[in-house]
């Protein structure tokens, strides 16, 4: 069983919502906890048109690519065992890990909303 480490960009099947069945994603390893599970951050080629997503593309991996510019989602992390991960695709560069954790705490600690700053700007406007 191969060790996954922060930085790592990995392959995990995400089950449809009804379970029936599942398709291969990306997901982005923020860290490894005891034992067999990783906290995940979700990949998307979509186009994500919110305050938290991140472009991600070739440039920002010392190791492996995509097949395309895609976006990491840090408002949508997940704990998952390693063993359902399928495979390795590369790992990301320290400068781009750096600005996805620090997106992560953005959102943990309610900044960078639409809402709030919405509120902000009210407050200031008084």
């Amino acid at each position: 069983m191969a060790k996954f480490v922060r930085g790592d960009v990995v392959v995990v099947p995400f089950p449809f919502s009804d379970l029936s069945q599942s398709k291969r994603r990306p997901a982005l390893v923020i860290t490894s906890l005891d034992g067999d599970d990783l906290i995940l951050c979700q990949i998307t080629s979509q186009t994500i048109k919110d305050n938290y997503s991140l472009s991600l593309d070739d440039k920002d991996f010392k190791t492996g690519s995509l097949k395309q510019t895609s976006n990491l989602r840090p408002n949508r992390i997940f704990t998952a065992d390693s063993h359902i991960i399928l495979y390795r695709v590369g790992n990301l560069r320290d400068e781009k890990l750096s600005e996805v954790v620090e997106k992560i705490v953005e959102i943990i600690r309610g900044k960078n909303t639409t809402s709030d700053n919405k509120a902000q700007t009210a407050i200031t406007q008084t």
